[in-house]
């Protein structure tokens, strides 16, 4: 899709905008400053993040093969590279950037 006039890309710009701002501002609106927050959204708070990263997992693995090469051999060693980062660091960004990096490495040069 190409841009064909400023005002085009200005209008997507403006949109993109206010959908964030909304999204900042929806959490105030809803529950108020200063109110306790339900314990059903600190405990969705707690278990979304998990459930994302699972559901990401299973996604980027579903259709590996095992039995034709490589083997699965780039995916689980930057599968492994992320585990290891993370238990090491503490930090999730660093552990996808590091674990994404193996794997583009493995499959353009190696494999």
């Amino acid at each position: 899709m190409t841009m064909t006039n400023p005002e085009h890309a200005f209008l997507i710009i403006l949109i993109i905008g206010v959908v964030t701002l909304a999204t900042r501002l929806l959490p105030v609106l809803v529950f108020g400053r200063g109110k306790k927050v339900p314990d059903y959204i600190l405990y969705l708070g707690k278990v979304v993040p998990y459930t994302a990263m699972g559901l990401l997992i299973v996604y980027c693995l579903k259709d590996v093969s095992v039995i034709h090469a490589p083997h699965a051999i780039p995916e689980l060693a930057a599968l492994a590279v992320v585990v290891g980062t993370y238990l090491w660091k503490r930090n999730t960004i660093f552990s996808v950037v590091i674990g994404t990096v193996v794997y583009m490495v493995l499959i353009q040069l190696v494999f």
